[in-house]
């Protein structure tokens, strides 16, 4: 089959680049490498078509879809702090550009599996949280998400097949700053042997949901028969971002402890997600524990300190 990966040279989209590789699949992707990076492809960059363009650009994007067996949609501007200062970038890229791919999907009949994100919710009422629960964002990052579920319902309304993923924390290998990187920045300062920094109280509590689990929820998406809707994918389980750091600092060995900074604007208070959904539509589930990962990281980087 052959898909497109919009922002394919990003965290989440390059994963999903070289899962679809490996299976034999042919792949376009198209990223305007704003975030993205092509280093992220080099496995694969030989094996795909690589299109340097941005998702505003409505005609490249027409000339990409045709013959297209299904289009994943990852490409976003994701800064929660970014977003405040940027609103105007952040709707024309998040929203227009997401409109500009349903238009184009609708003309063609071809099925979009996108990355909504668990940011729609805000500050839940009840946790774990249901699809079902309100969506209230609280940042500009989190509205431009909203908005695309909006677009997302209007479309599939007009026979556009379309699933928003909710992600909530996704963490992994070739993690970027912008995207949810509470653990790599603790990683990069457990590796120069600093103490984690932890915004405000530290007792805001994340899920953490791996890529590789993330990119098996696209993959089941897309082959399923599921039409629209959308759908939580976490791990179903949450930590405080302090126990996170202490249990880097843990890993690590080392003889610190985490240091408190200002709180940030916009930051969700609680997350968690209710998994209900995606083990029955999708039979989907998290393999990869946050845990055990960040024990095989941080024992890899010791391991590097001392050649």
């Amino acid at each position: 089959m052959d898909f497109l990966v919009t922002g394919g040279a990003g965290f989440i989209g390059s994963h999903l680049v070289e899962h679809l590789v490996s299976y034999g699949h042919g792949v376009t992707v198209i990223d305007n490498l704003h975030t993205g990076n092509k280093e992220n492809l080099k496995h694969v960059i030989n094996q795909i078509e690589f299109v340097s363009g941005d998702i505003k650009d409505y005609e490249l994007l027409r000339k990409l879809f045709k013959n297209k067996n299904g289009v994943f949609h990852e490409a976003a501007l994701a800064s929660v702090q970014e977003s405040f200062t940027k609103q105007k970038e952040y709707h024309d890229v998040n929203v227009n550009g997401t409109e500009n791919i349903l238009k184009i999907a609708k003309e063609f009949g071809i099925k979009v599996v996108y990355a909504s994100s668990s940011s729609v919710y805000g500050n839940p009422t009840k946790i774990p949280i249901k699809e079902d629960a309100k969506r209230n964002p609280i940042n500009p990052y989190a509205q431009t998400k909203l908005e695309d579920e909006c677009l997302a319902e209007k479309y599939a309304k007009k026979g556009v097949s379309v699933i928003g993923l909710r992600y909530f924390n996704v963490f992994g290998e070739r993690q970027s700053n912008e995207y949810a990187g509470v653990i790599k920045l603790f990683l990069e300062r457990i590796q120069q042997q600093k103490s984690p920094l932890v915004n405000g109280d530290g007792l805001q509590t994340r899920d953490f949901v791996y890529v590789g689990d993330v990119v098996n929820a696209n993959i089941l998406a897309m082959k399923s028969q599921l039409r629209q809707g959308f759908i939580n994918i976490g791990s179903g389980n949450s930590i405080s971002i302090l126990e996170l750091a202490k249990t880097v600092v843990k890993s690590s060995g080392l003889p610190l402890k985490p240091i408190h900074k200002p709180a940030l604007e916009g930051d969700v208070r609680e997350t968690k997600a209710d998994i209900t959904l995606a083990k029955k539509l999708l039979s989907w589930e998290p393999k990869t524990k946050l845990e055990d990962w960040l024990d095989k990281v941080i024992s890899k980087m010791k391991i590097e300190a001392k050649h």
